[in-house]
């Protein structure tokens, strides 16, 4: 795969995603639901941290994430980069640009939906309110909708601190650039037998032991 095609791939991934999320934005009320299946629902929830609603420290830790994300794409694009102009496999170059993807989808929402928008509690959100959006640049938060709560269990009492309650799989709600994220980790897991070379397996170890090492003199 060369360049334009996983820029191609990128940029339509991005697209659905946003595209997805701003229709959910300004036609659903926080909280609203669609069943679809009883096992799928369009759930619109918003979270202030990582994938899957998974929360980070407040607005400090709002800012420090948006950080990392930015400081992260960019070490994605060069490994992106760097893997075309080595003629890496076709799945290899897949998978970074799935990833690459989901990190540009969600971190859009982290940088501009709070200035975008204005807030979906109790009424559809409006897209550049005159009054301005509901949260600073920088502390937006990710528009979330996919629900798949496949099966309930009841957890028996007798087990601690979770018995007695309802475990749901799968209670996440998640959007199109998490699964983007989590198809391109799963294809570098499944087929890195066919992604990675033995030289590069060994220069991966290499590089991790040197790390271990600087980290242990460190301490010592």
């Amino acid at each position: 795969m060369n360049l334009k095609k996983s820029l191609l791939l990128v940029f339509v991934v991005v697209l659905l995603d946003q595209s997805i999320k701003i229709y959910i934005k300004t036609h659903f009320l926080l909280g609203e639901y669609v069943t679809v299946f009883d096992w799928f629902k369009i759930y619109f929830v918003e979270n202030n941290g990582m994938a899957f609603g998974t929360e980070f420290g407040g607005k400090t830790g709002k800012l420090l994430l948006t950080g990392f994300r930015l400081v992260a794409i960019s070490g994605i694009f060069y490994w992106l980069y760097t893997s075309i102009k080595k003629k890496e496999s076709h799945l290899l170059i897949t998978a970074i640009s799935l990833i690459f993807a989901g990190a540009i989808g969600n971190i859009l929402d982290s940088v501009f939906y709070g200035r975008l928008f204005s807030d979906s509690f109790h009424h559809v959100a409006e897209f550049m309110p005159e009054n301005g959006g509901y949260a600073p640049w920088f502390q937006g938060r990710v528009v979330d909708m996919f629900y798949f709560p496949l099966f309930e269990v009841h957890i028996p009492q007798k087990f601690p601190f979770i018995g007695g309650k309802q475990f749901t799989f799968f209670e996440p709600v998640f959007n199109l650039a998490d699964s983007a994220i989590t198809v391109g980790v799963a294809i570098l897991i499944i087929f890195n037998k066919k992604i990675f070379s033995e030289k590069q397996k060994a220069s991966i170890e290499k590089e991790i032991d040197k790390v271990v090492d600087d980290v242990d003199n460190a301490i010592v």
